[in-house]
């Protein structure tokens, strides 16, 4: 496959649906709108969930990063790309980048994604799926993620989520944009819009289902937030969010 027929762009429009109490577009939301694009990109390359399910494959999220540089408001227009930029082998990374109508750069975004055998739930080689292996585009983001390591007593419990019907996807399990809203509920209305959100980074470590109750904690190191989200006694998430 050639490059340019790795990169899927598209403009969208920044919606009700996509803003917070700021009137601009929501950090959980942009995760939502960098995951729309994604999965877009891969439906353009034949490789999505709906394609590789027939050959008995899926894809998991297992990391997210948003890098943040301004935040586009109500009604605005933004142009969204995104693309491969790298495959380990069992792992693929995909960049997403969001640019306003002046070539203004507004975000970027690395998601780090693992092939699963339907059947065994286990990770799969990429290769056994018609995934590009070769002549990726020029990433734009880091891969790097940090390895969030601190104990469970370092956090504070702030609340806990009973997991209902409406936080679930469609593979009835808690859906990743869920764990982001659940994180920022441990800031009041008045902290966030006091403060912007520079960076955002989400650990995907286990499924959570239906019923399952979740104790989001939080740990704070200067500008940095740390959130663990555990369901009894298995870490399902950990975010970090760095605060400008």
């Amino acid at each position: 496959m050639e490059t340019k027929d790795m990169i899927y762009t598209q403009k969208r429009t920044i919606s009700s649906a996509y803003v917070d109490w700021s009137v601009k577009l929501g950090i959980a939301q942009a995760q939502l709108m960098v995951q729309d694009s994604m999965t877009e990109c891969f439906g353009k390359m034949k490789c999505d969930d709906v394609s590789l399910i027939k050959l008995g494959y899926f894809w998991v999220l297992t990391k997210s990063k948003i890098k943040v540089f301004k935040r586009p408001g109500w009604n605005d227009t933004v142009e969204t790309s995104s693309f491969p930029a790298k495959n380990s082998g069992i792992r693929t990374y995909v960049n997403t980048v969001f640019k306003d109508m002046k070539g203004e750069l507004l975000l970027t975004a690395n998601q780090e994604l693992c092939l699963l055998d339907v059947e065994k739930h286990r990770p799969a080689p990429i290769s056994k799926v018609p995934y590009p292996t070769e002549n990726f585009p020029d990433a734009v983001i880091s891969d790097n993620f940090e390895k969030i390591m601190f104990p469970d007593s370092d956090y504070t419990v702030i609340y806990e989520q009973v997991i209902r019907p409406s936080n679930l996807d469609m593979l009835h399990h808690l859906n990743n944009i869920e764990y982001v809203k659940f994180a920022l509920n441990v800031f009041s209305e008045k902290f966030l819009l006091e403060h912007e959100i520079d960076e955002i980074e989400v650990h995907y470590k286990a499924e959570s289902k239906e019923n399952q109750t979740l104790k989001i904690m939080r740990k704070d190191i200067g500008n940095t937030v740390y959130i663990r989200i555990k369901e009894s006694e298995r870490c399902v998430s950990d975010l970090k969010i760095c605060f400008a």
